[in-house]
């Protein structure tokens, strides 16, 4: 099969996951890179052996040897650089969240499935584009997953969700982007964004929700202001009510500022048994996860992951080895000519519930959510 040219644009997330994940996928080949300074993109290209190096995103699409490309900006870069992408006709591999607004996300879903020529390739094929929600490729969640769905827990009673973390406890912190709710900044977009996403896959779409956002740190030193403090408004602790499809209710809290918070828990309470998936390592937010069990009230027993679930490489980086499954799923849905999940759909869903999140918070009240197909074809 012939090889895929991949872009890179983002080179923090990018150059730690996004480059190494396609350089070790028998598919891809990275054959060009963005940055912003066109000599930081040159001195990239060139420690990594890349052929182009680009400052400008038209530059980047307008490359022939480019058929994909993979975007880990920060936020508020995502629309613009994205839809520039699918414009072009190049696949694109998305990072969470989306965009800033549901409405830019829809947008962008709509380009990929639009009429227009406009955003059919030089191979007469449609755009491609997958998001990369890389929870649902860890083996310990797909074997959660396949529990699930086999009825180990029964009728679900309550689900409850914990993912509190330090990596922004200390208020020495520098101030960024990530402090500024406008340019999607926050706890919620962080890891919010992969909550909604997996509670979709796993149990089904949200009916109402209630949310809470906290900024615990106010304000933050700007390196670039001799270190006078700036402002921050962008959340750094959330807790949420939801009332998942047939009344089940789920609790979740996440926080980026609890010194030894207990990580990453998923604990689902059915009537028949109990199902509890978490990692406690605050290192790395894939590495450590373990599945216990329990039916009938017996104890709670940990489940052994079967080996066809195991990745057949790990890295010292455990964010790696699921990205590389989630380029998989995007080289399967471009030479099958059509999206597979999680694409773009999946990716307006997450950001919908982000933004009635933001929407509940303001009000202080339950928000509805919308159906998504009719969210879709809505105007």
């Amino acid at each position: 099969m012939s090889k895929i040219g991949v872009a890179i644009v983002g080179t923090g997330f990018g150059q730690k996951v996004h480059l190494p994940g396609f350089q070790a996928h028998h598919r891809t080949e990275v054959v060009a890179v963005y940055h912003r300074n066109l000599d930081k993109a040159q001195a990239i290209a060139s420690t990594h052996n890349i052929p182009y190096a680009c400052n400008s995103i038209a530059d980047i699409a307008a490359i022939p040897e480019v058929a994909g490309v993979s975007i880990s900006t920060p936020p508020f870069l995502h629309f613009e650089m994205a839809k520039t992408v699918l414009q072009a006709g190049k696949h694109l591999l998305l990072e969470k969240p989306t965009a800033l607004t549901a409405y830019e996300a829809r947008e962008l879903y709509r380009l990929t499935n639009s009429e227009s020529q406009t955003n059919v390739n030089n191979s007469g094929s449609r755009a491609i584009a997958t998001m990369d929600f890389e929870f649902r490729f860890i083996p310990a969640w797909q074997m959660l997953a396949e529990l699930l769905a086999a009825g180990y827990v029964g009728e679900n009673r309550l689900i409850k969700i914990d993912w509190l973390v330090s990596g922004r406890a200390d208020a020495a912190r520098p101030w960024n982007w990530y402090a500024q709710k406008e340019l999607g900044g926050g706890v919620l977009g962080a890891t919010g964004s992969h909550v909604f996403d997996y509670l979709s896959w796993l149990f089904g779409p949200v009916q109402r929700l209630s949310g809470q956002l906290i900024t615990g740190i106010s304000a933050r030193p700007d390196p670039k202001d001799s270190g006078n403090l700036k402002p921050v408004d962008a959340d750094d602790s959330c807790t949420l009510m939801l009332e998942l499809a047939g009344g089940t209710p789920c609790q979740v809290c996440l926080s980026s500022v609890t010194y030894q918070g207990r990580g990453h828990w998923v604990e689902i309470y059915g009537s028949k048994g109990t199902l509890v998936l978490g990692s406690d390592n605050q290192q790395d937010y894939v590495h450590g996860f373990r599945l216990w069990g329990s039916q009938a009230g017996e104890p709670l027993a940990e489940i052994k992951i079967p080996q066809r679930l195991e990745f057949p490489q790990v890295y010292p980086d455990g964010r790696i080895a699921p990205f590389i499954r989630v380029v998989d799923r995007w080289v399967e849905a471009i030479d099958a000519g059509k999206s597979l999940i999680p694409s773009l759909k999946e990716g307006v869903y997450s950001q919908l519930l982000m933004d009635l999140t933001q929407e509940s918070n303001a009000t202080g009240t339950w928000v509805d959510v919308p159906n998504l197909d009719k969210f879709l074809g809505s105007k």
